[in-house]
């Protein structure tokens, strides 16, 4: 189902293609009513920036192993971002960092 940030000094062009090449990690479940209410919320805000990458934590031993119960997590760069609801300022500081 379903479908990056440095210190490095930014030139023109460049946030536009880092944010277009951003990935978002979803971590979720079948049947988890938050993440689906997560992922109607996140969908039409990153369009266009990033790419959306769901994992169901129950199809791999790791992943059920890291969040067991605490879906959905969004990771990006490895980081995690948010819990259970969608942090929009601590996501959108990433995929749209300069902007209000």
């Amino acid at each position: 189902m379903g479908q990056p940030r440095g210190n490095q000094e930014s030139r023109p062009g460049d946030a536009d293609r880092l944010n277009s090449e951003a990935e978002i990690i979803v971590y979720s479940r079948r049947g988890c009513h938050l993440c689906e209410v997560l992922l109607a919320e996140l969908e039409p805000m990153v369009r266009g920036r990033a790419r959306i990458s769901v994992r169901d934590v129950d199809h791999e031993p790791e992943w059920r192993s890291t969040y067991g119960e605490r879906v959905p997590v969004v990771c990006v760069d490895g980081q995690e971002i948010c819990q259970y609801q969608l942090d929009r300022d601590a996501l959108w500081s990433i995929i749209a960092p300069g902007t209000s």
